[in-house]
Order: structure tokens, then C-alpha cells, then sequence
């Protein structure tokens, strides 16, 4: 079988990225780049910079990959759509919910793979923890808190931290837990001078019960990617940086001193750090992504699933604009 054709827009910061990974994944083929602002990485090599999505289309691809601002990923991904390409778009989804959804309703309509690159749903560590959670190694589970800051990247400036950073973690929080958002309250605040909010402080309830609590910013000095489920069993912590995902378990011996005993409902048990195996995350989605396109299976993050997320990023500076929690409209 002939390698399937990709055509990629977009060659900034993350561009590069899904260059390279294209080139190193089985049944594809990199045939067309495009970006009307050069390629500043030097990641065409023999291929020609193309200045439009409609020569990207006249390339003759198969399948194509987004990474232009948010705020043109309507655009973009509607000629695609249109000219019946499948079409993987980095997150969040769109600059907007009324423009996420004619992105999700015009890929449902050509019966088309629209994907969108919610990354952390292929980092092994969450990849694991999921699997963990639906086996019932942490029974019941009752929170899940997520820590995400750092620095401000250069890449981003079209959006603020709630629709960049904060949609991996409302992403990744709803698929564990494999329920919807019910409500969100949010505080956010700007501080480093840019239009957009660039620190944001959420704690939500899921439909099926599950509390959660997200910090995220720009304004770190340090780098923390930390995702903490606590169930009954115990805790969960999986750290995206470096993959790797470990096991507080409840204690099973009883601590003598009763007051403290007391006070901390559970006791101190085993610390595990689990052994995984730790494939690149973007190729894992990239190869999801062919696969999907090759009707071999289907777990990339859908459009509409992408919608999902945008509609509850929009809920969070919703509250932080009002000072009281929203609930999540359905869509």
C-alpha cells in the first residue's frame, strides 16, 4: 500500500515538531509545508514553502496537520473540510465555540477524520494512569488536581493561558475520569503586561461526582507538568515531563498515635514509582492519527471532543469574568 500523503501548515514552534515525527512514522509521507510567514525552523528541507492551504490542497494530500494560530484554525481547517482531507488541528480546537463548531459539524458531514492535539491523552504516564483508574486500582475516585506552569513561550500570541495550557488539562481531567464537566469556578489575573490572562485557578465538579482543581500559568520560574488522582485507595501521581507515574497507596498499618491517626483519615502506605514504558507522546498521536485515517482503529481526540473542552475553557473565563461558578452548557 502506497504511504498516505500529509500536508502540513504551520512551521513555528510546534510545526517543527510534527515534521520531524511525520518523517519518522511508518505509511506516511511528508509532501507538502505551507506558511505565508517562511519557514523559520528549516524544517522543509527539499520541499518548496508554500504560502496557502489552497496550495497546500493542490499538493495532493491525503491527510493534513495544523499548527497555524488559533485564531485561523477555522479558516484553514474548513478549506481542508472542503476539499475533503482529513485533518488533524493542534488545540485548542478554535479561537471560539461558535467556530469550533462549524469546524466539528463540517468534518461530520464529509465523514472525514477531524482530530484535534490534546498531546497529553498519548503521554504513557496518563496513558497508564487511565488504564489503572478503569481497572479499579484506586477505586472510587474522588479528585483530580492538576498542576501546569512555567514560563511564557514564545509561540503563543493570540490567546491566554485558560485556552493554551488550560485546555491539555480539561482535556486530560474529563478523559480519565471518562465524564463531562458539570460546572467550573475560576479566578484568573494578568501580570505580565500581554492582553490575555496569563495565571488562572479552576475548581470544578464533574457530571459523575468527581472534584477537580487546576492551577495554571506563565509566570513560573520552574517547569511543573503534575497530574494527582486520589481515590480510595490511594493516589496517583503522573508527571508529563518526564512520564512517569507513581503509587501512593493507603497504608495497612495502623498508626499508634491516635490523634494524628485520626486526623488524616488514612495512613501512610507503600510509595511505588511504576515502570512504563515512555514512547514520544506526539508520535504516539501521530500514529493514531494515520490509523484512524486508515480505519484501523479510533482513539484520536475527535472534534467534537475538542469542542468539548472549548466549551468549558470558555466556561472558566466566563466565572473569572463574573466571580461565580458557571455551569457547562450542553452542547
Amino acid at each position: 500500500m502506497a504511504n498516505l500523503r500529509v500536508g502540513l501548515i504551520g512551521l513555528g514552534m510546534m510545526g517543527r515538531h510534527h515534521a520531524r515525527v511525520i518523517r519518522e512514522v511508518d505509511g506516511v509521507e511528508l509532501v507538502a509545508v505551507a506558511d505565508a510567514f517562511g519557514d523559520p525552523h528549516g524544517v522543509a528541507r527539499e520541499l518548496p514553502v508554500l504560502g496557502s492551504v489552497e496550495e497546500l490542497i493542490a499538493a495532493g494530500i491525503d491527510m493534513a496537520v495544523v499548527a497555524v494560530p488559533t485564531g485561523m484554525h477555522e479558516e484553514v481547517g474548513l478549506a481542508l473540510a472542503e476539499a475533503d482531507i482529513h485533518t488533524l488541528v493542534e488545540k485548542p480546537i478554535a479561537a471560539s465555540v461558535p467556530a469550533g463548531q462549524r469546524l466539528v459539524e463540517a468534518f461530520a458531514a464529509k465523514g472525514l477524520v477531524g482530530a484535534v492535539g490534546h498531546i497529553e491523552r498519548f503521554n504513557p504516564a496518563l496513558q497508564s494512569l487511565r488504564e489503572r483508574i478503569a481497572d479499579g486500582e484506586l477505586g472510587d475516585v474522588y479528585q483530580i488536581a492538576t498542576r501546569r506552569q512555567g514560563p511564557f513561550p514564545a509561540r503563543i500570541a493570540d490567546v491566554g493561558v485558560v485556552k493554551d495550557l488550560g485546555t491539555h488539562d480539561i482535556d486530560l481531567t474529563a478523559w480519565l475520569a471518562q465524564s463531562r464537566y458539570e460546572s467550573i469556578f475560576a479566578q484568573t489575573t494578568t501580570r505580565s503586561g500581554r492582553p490575555h490572562e496569563d495565571m488562572v485557578a479552576a475548581t470544578g465538579k464533574l457530571t459523575n461526582g468527581i472534584i477537580t482543581n487546576h492551577l495554571v500559568n506563565w509566570l513560573s520560574p520552574m517547569k511543573e507538568r503534575l497530574t494527582i488522582v486520589t481515590g480510595e485507595k490511594g493516589a496517583f501521581v503522573a508527571d508529563t515531563v518526564t512520564a512517569d507515574l507513581t503509587f501512593y497507596e493507603n497504608g495497612t498499618v495502623a498508626t499508634e498515635w491516635d490523634s494524628i491517626g485520626a486526623f488524616r483519615g488514612v495512613s501512610e502506605g507503600n510509595v511505588t514509582r511504576l515502570a512504563i514504558a515512555k514512547p514520544e507522546p506526539l508520535r504516539t498521536e501521530h500514529e493514531a492519527f494515520r490509523d484512524a485515517v486508515l480505519g484501523l482503529r479510533n482513539d484520536v481526540v475527535t472534534m467534537a471532543e475538542g469542542q468539548d473542552t472549548l466549551v468549558v475553557a470558555e466556561a472558566v473565563l466566563e466565572s473569572s469574568r463574573l466571580g461565580q461558578s458557571v455551569r457547562i452548557p450542553r452542547q
